[in-house]
């Protein structure tokens, strides 16, 4: 096969389930909070994309300078990651790398955030598709000819779910994925062969108003859009990583797209002394509960990032 004419694909996704499956058809990994990946390697050169297809080649150098397969061609499936200052994968920190816009400014941030790529699927070796070959055979493979460096790790699978779940908990991290061990690879798929069990949850929220405390803006509201495209108010957040010059700068901006009607289709009481603008701004909020009882409010939402993502994809599908 000629991988100089593959063309970047949709990776296979994990639904969601709220309890860790059991038995010995599992493996179980953790569910690393960073970007997922997918690696292309030619011969040549290795090209990085996302799962939304969006090229990353020249956003992560230490991946792309030197071949980290034992193979003339491959193709991975893996997260990258940056860790916080806690220690943990921290989502505001790999964005710092992932957000940037000016390709000129990467090596400076490179040093500032180290990353690494998770590695934990080889859908390709050595011109040779692995789609159809068992979980299992493929991650055998992987370890057998991966080259680990400082930016590449494997992920480790285990066959104890509920215990990796348990110390996923207790150090406050994302989740596990569980993956059954015969499971083939679906390009552009989602179904319960995998599944993912999460200790918090997350979601990709629009702005679509803000309080303000001495000028500065000390929260702001967000929404979500419905299949006939309303825009239904879900939660106010005035917490999570941002700093304070990213709080001054959110308010020049947000006084820029200000708009003088609500663009919520409902009404909630914390939109008290709130001012309304044009629903451009896409954050990723992490939160403890969906309230569906509560007018399908978030509860403890925390902001991680500001995102690259179009509004209207900012949906109730999601949740």
């Amino acid at each position: 096969m000629n991988m100089n004419e593959l063309k970047p694909f949709m990776p296979f996704e994990p639904v969601r389930m709220d309890r860790v499956p059991s038995g010995s058809e599992w493996l179980h990994q953790v569910k690393w909070d960073g970007v997922r990946i997918l690696s292309y390697h030619n011969g040549t050169r290795t090209t990085l994309h996302n799962r939304k297809l969006r090229e990353r080649t020249l956003h992560y150098p230490e991946l792309t300078d030197t071949p980290f397969i034992n193979s003339d061609s491959f193709i991975t499936d893996g997260e990258v990651i940056a860790l916080g200052k806690d220690g943990k994968p921290s989502f505001h920190e790999v964005m710092r790398r992932d957000g940037l816009r000016k390709m000129e400014r990467v090596k400076e941030v490179q040093k500032v955030v180290p990353i690494t790529y998770m590695v934990f699927d080889l859908l390709f070796y050595n011109g040779e598709w692995l789609l159809q070959r068992p979980l299992t055979e493929r991650l055998e493979l992987l370890r057998q000819v991966i080259l680990p460096n400082a930016s590449v790790q494997p992920v480790t699978s285990l066959e104890e779910g509920e215990a990796l779940y348990e110390v996923i908990q207790q150090n406050g991290m994302e989740g596990i994925v569980c993956k059954k061990k015969n499971s083939t690879y679906t390009i552009d798929g989602k179904d319960a062969r995998w599944v993912k069990v999460k200790n918090y949850g997350d979601v990709l929220a629009v702005i679509g108003g803000f309080t303000l405390n001495g000028g500065i803006v000390n929260a702001v509201l967000l929404g979500l859009y419905d299949n006939e495209g309303s825009f239904h108010f879900i939660g106010k957040v005035g917490t999570g990583k941002l700093s304070r010059s990213d709080w001054r700068e959110l308010t020049v901006h947000l006084h820029q797209i200000q708009a003088k009607m609500r663009p919520f289709i409902n009404f909630h009481p914390e939109m008290k002394n709130a001012y309304w603008v044009t629903p451009t701004l896409v954050v990723k909020v992490q939160y403890t509960e969906w309230r569906i009882h509560e007018g399908h409010t978030l509860r403890q939402p925390s902001i991680q990032s500001f995102m690259d993502t179009p509004p209207s994809q900012c949906r109730f599908d999601d949740m």
